[in-house]
C-alpha cells in the first residue's frame, strides 16, 4: 500500500479576508485543478467585505467548498503580556488576537464570529480556527457552549460536543523570513513521519505561499498526499471511537 496515498489529508487556505481575496482567488484555483477537494477556507468576518467579495464566498461554498471561522479582524494592536510578546516574535506576529484577551472575551469573539456567517448568508460554519491556532486558555467544557462543533488548535482539532481531542500532524509553508525556512522544513519533516502513524495530516496553506521559499516542498506534499477529506470525516471516527466503546 502507498502509505502517504491512503492519509486522509485536511487542506485549509488561511486569511481569506478582502485584502487578500485576490490571492486567494487564483491559490483555490490552483489547488483545485491539482485534484484538492474539498478546500476548507478560514475567513475572518470583522473586516470591510463587499457585496461582490461576499458573493465569491458563496460561489466557494455553492462549489462545495467548507468555510470557517478564523478570529475576527486578524491582528492585535496591544499584547498580552511576556508570553503573548514571545508568541509574537516566533510564531504568531500581530495576529494572534485571542491572546489579547480574558476567556470571556474569547468566547464572545468566537460567538460573534459564527454570528456573522449567518448574517451575510453564508450558512453556519461547523470549525472555528484562532489566527495562529492560538486559542487561549478556554476549557473544554466552556467550547460546547459555542455553536461550533469543532475548533482547530496547533495540535490538532477539538471536538466541542463530545471534548475528543483529535491529534492531527500539521504542514505549514509560511516561511517569510530567512531563519524561518530550516525550522518550517524540519518541522514539516518530524510531521509526515507523524502523519504515517496517525493516518490523518492537516495541510495549512497560507495566500502568499506559492511566491515563497517553500513553494516546491508544497507541491510535492499536494502531489504525496491525495487521500483528501473535510473536517466532518472527524464525525466517522468519533462514531466509531464510541460504537467501540459501548
Amino acid at each position: 500500500m502507498d502509505v502517504p496515498a491512503a492519509i486522509r489529508t485536511l487542506v485549509s487556505v488561511h486569511d481569506v479576508m478582502p485584502a487578500t481575496l485576490t490571492r486567494v482567488q487564483p491559490l483555490v484555483e490552483w489547488l483545485e485543478a491539482a485534484g484538492v477537494y474539498p478546500i476548507t477556507l478560514l475567513v475572518v468576518p470583522g473586516l470591510d467585505w463587499s457585496e461582490a467579495q461576499l458573493a465569491v464566498l458563496r460561489e466557494y461554498a455553492a462549489r462545495g467548498h467548507q468555510l470557517a471561522g478564523h478570529g475576527w479582524i486578524h491582528r492585535v494592536e496591544r499584547y498580552g503580556g511576556i508570553r503573548h510578546r514571545l508568541h509574537a516574535c516566533f510564531v504568531s506576529r500581530n495576529v494572534a488576537e485571542h491572546l489579547t484577551l480574558d476567556t470571556s472575551g474569547r468566547l464572545a469573539l468566537m460567538r460573534r464570529c459564527h454570528d456573522w456567517f449567518g448574517a451575510h448568508g453564508l450558512g453556519a460554519p461547523r470549525l472555528y480556527v484562532p489566527p495562529a491556532w492560538a486559542l487561549g486558555r478556554v476549557t473544554r467544557a466552556a467550547l460546547v457552549e459555542l455553536p461550533f462543533e469543532y475548533c482547530e488548535v496547533f495540535g490538532g482539532v477539538i471536538a466541542t460536543r463530545t471534548g475528543r481531542f483529535h491529534p492531527l500532524p500539521l504542514l505549514g509553508y509560511e516561511a517569510d523570513a530567512a531563519w524561518r525556512i530550516p525550522i518550517i522544513r524540519l518541522w514539516n519533516r518530524y510531521n509526515r513521519a507523524r502523519a504515517q502513524a496517525r493516518g490523518w495530516l492537516r495541510l495549512g496553506v497560507h495566500p502568499y505561499d506559492p511566491e515563497l521559499a517553500l513553494a516546491a516542498d508544497l507541491h510535492a506534499d499536494l502531489r504525496r498526499f491525495r487521500h483528501y477529506a473535510d473536517y466532518d470525516a472527524l464525525d466517522a471516527e468519533d462514531e466509531a471511537i464510541r460504537d467501540g466503546d459501548s
